[in-house]
């Protein structure tokens, strides 16, 4: 994490922070990478403060992690300038677990991609030191202009301030806002991953850029601890398992984004959603469903057209109407819940909705099932009274933790997002006290740790924020619980109190899982494609040796659908090897070998696909063994 330093009135005989530092705290120097001062980043090379507060990032703080690969992306840029002169500069940033960057130049080959390593290698050796620049935008422009990099141009001309910083490290200036390391010998150990096309800006209208891509540690063993990682996440990808285990597709002529469920994965998508529906149930909220589209009128209403437009498609005229299809389903529960006059008895109300929603995402962001234009949201709204909200959030976040534990996620990172003093928010100051002070006590009492961010909640409301961590320690977005100050006043939500009064309820968006689409790709990846029984689309696979042992298997087969479990007879004209392998490969839990020993005596030869041959047993005590495994688990 961060190191917190005080800077007494006799150490200011610093010019700037890393003096200070190697002059009273020399000790921190190998680990710092830039500084916050009153909460704003700032290079190490900066005058030191007139505070007398000094926070120091380090590589375990986010911000420090993405300047250290920051930097790693400038100078890889710089190898590439030196090595490919022509190659104009794009973006470069730093990304969860490395960074790219993007150039305007022929596609990179392996071998360029090994010239650039060398020359990185190089530049830090150098021990260049990467200086920060505060230029105007004229100026800046002029730079770039005589350099030829025509996308900074571009970047420049979007950029509201009249002040730009250029950051230099030998022959080498990039615009960007910072903060970077002192010097390129700060670079530790780094790699080169891969190279692919990338749509300027993401839009596909834009010329196709080469990014390549790379990480950046600290320490070797970090870096070599990451590379097997990584390796464990590609064989992982959900995109590579969709494909072997024949569960989605998609395709250009359907749309980009668009997902297509194969039976195998929409059976595991109907174990999912008929599960979610019957714990809902179970937890008091009310199913409903609605339209697909709703008239313009309504989006205005709701805020959607004046701040989330550009995620929303094109409208379609019918009878003279403007019509969109929708990103949300919150508008429709509210008219649901205006449909009569409700009183402080009525509440809390809970809908819900396994809603399918659609969003503009451009074609060069879209990943598999983890960034799609249409998905499937599991939505609720909780619509509750003052008093009723502290017992009604911590009913959320109980059936949160139920069930993530339920599909085996058991570590989490949680973040609680309250607003600043930068922006401006709807609802009143007692509003904003009681939701924050609500979600914070809600954490505390059920001893959650959490991180609290200041400023990061959006404009109608403070959120939780939940983050899965995978088999293989990676986070995947996960469940939110946000308030919303903003729908209640532009729809006039209004209840009965106790003394007739009218009164407006508060308003808690909640999501448990997220999108389908999204979630169904991070089971695939936590479990490698390899399910709990429970969620497995093929539980069974009965296995005859010869044509003689089709009948028993048949037999077996009606005696297991019988007591659902869901099963498949292998009758193929195939040698046993390749059966088994085959079904070892669709990772099915269990296959059962029969031939005449196991006829004759009414058994099976059971066999798991992680445990290996477990032997022959009577048919009936391995269904009775079966059956505590074909429910979710108790948790």
């Amino acid at each position: 994490m961060s190191i917190f330093i005080h800077i007494s009135s006799n150490q200011r005989d610093a010019e700037s922070i890393l003096a200070f530092l190697a002059k009273h705290h020399a000790g921190h120097l190998p680990r710092a990478l830039a500084a916050r001062v009153e909460g704003q980043p700032c290079d190490l090379s900066a005058p030191l403060p007139k505070t007398d507060k000094l926070e120091i990032l380090t590589f375990e703080d986010d911000l420090g992690k993405e300047t250290y690969r920051h930097s790693a992306s400038h100078i890889m840029a710089q190898a590439v300038k030196r090595l490919f002169p022509k190659a104009k500069l794009a973006i470069g940033p730093a990304i969860e677990d490395g960074f790219y960057y993007d150039f305007d130049h022929r596609p990179f080959t392996p071998e360029d991609l090994e010239k650039i390593e060398s020359e990185m290698k190089k530049i830090i050796a150098e021990d260049l030191p990467i200086r920060r620049e505060e230029l105007s935008k004229q100026e800046a422009a002029k730079l770039f202009e005589g350099r030829g990099e025509t996308y900074k141009l571009e970047l420049l001309k979007d950029i509201a301030d009249e002040t730009v910083a250029v950051y230099h490290q030998g022959e080498f200036a990039d615009l960007c806002r910072g903060p970077h390391l002192p010097s390129t010998k700060c670079l530790g150990a780094f790699k080169l991953l891969s190279a692919s096309g990338a749509y300027w800006r993401g839009d596909e209208h834009n010329p196709m850029l080469q990014r390549i891509y790379g990480t950046a540690f600290p320490t070797q063993a970090e870096l070599e601890d990451y590379l097997k990682r990584l390796e464990e996440a590609q064989k992982r990808d959900h995109r590579k398992l969709g494909r072997e285990l024949d569960l989605f597709s998609t395709h250009d002529l359907i749309g980009p984004g668009l997902v297509l469920w194969h039976p195998k994965g929409a059976l595991v998508r109907e174990i999912i959603e008929n599960f979610w529906r019957k714990e809902h149930r179970r937890h008091g909220y009310q199913l409903v469903f609605t339209p697909h589209i709703g008239r313009a009128n309504l989006w205005q209403t709701s805020g959607h057209l004046g701040f989330y437009k550009d995620s929303m498609y094109a409208p379609m005229e019918i009878e003279g109407d403007p019509y969109y299809i929708k990103p949300m389903n919150c508008p429709f529960h509210i008219f649901i819940y205006k449909s009569a006059l409700r009183s402080y008895r009525d509440l809390p109300m809970r809908y819900c909705e396994l809603g399918t929603v659609y969003r503009y995402e451009r074609s060069g962001t879209l990943s598999g099932m983890l960034r799609v234009r249409g998905f499937t949201q599991d939505d609720a709204h909780i619509i509750c009274t003052p008093e009723q909200l502290q017992d009604e959030v911590g009913k959320v976040v109980d059936f949160v933790l139920f069930m993530i534990h339920t599909f085996g996620y058991e570590d989490i990172s949680i973040r609680l997002s309250v607003r600043g003093t930068e922006k401006e928010y709807m609802g009143t100051d007692e509003q904003w006290q009681q939701a924050e002070a609500t979600l914070e006590s809600v954490l505390k009492e059920r001893n959650l740790p959490y991180q609290r961010d200041e400023g990061e909640a959006v404009f109608y409301g403070p959120k939780i924020d939940i983050k899965l961590r995978d088999a293989i320690g990676r986070e995947w977005q996960g469940p939110t619980v946000q308030f919303d100050f903003n729908i209640p006043t532009r729809f006039g939500m209004e209840y009965v109190g106790p003394n007739g009064e009218r009164l407006q309820p508060f308003m808690v968006h909640r999501a448990l899982l997220g999108s389908l689409e999204r979630f169904f790709a991070g089971l695939v990846e936590h479990y490698a494609g390899a399910f709990p029984m429970w969620l497995a689309p093929v539980q069974v696979r009965i296995i005859p040796i010869a044509d003689r042992h089709q009948e028993y298997g048949k037999k077996l087969l009606a005696e297991l659908l019988a007591n659902d479990v869901r099963a498949e007879l292998d009758d193929r004209r195939e040698t046993m090897g390749n059966k088994i392998r085959q079904a070892q490969n669709e990772k099915i839990p269990y296959m059962l070998i029969v031939g005449d020993r196991e006829m004759e005596n009414n058994a099976v030869a059971v066999r798991h696909r992680s445990e290996g041959d477990k032997g022959a047993q009577p048919f009936a005590d391995f269904l009775a063994s079966l059956r505590p495994e074909l429910k979710p688990p108790k948790v």
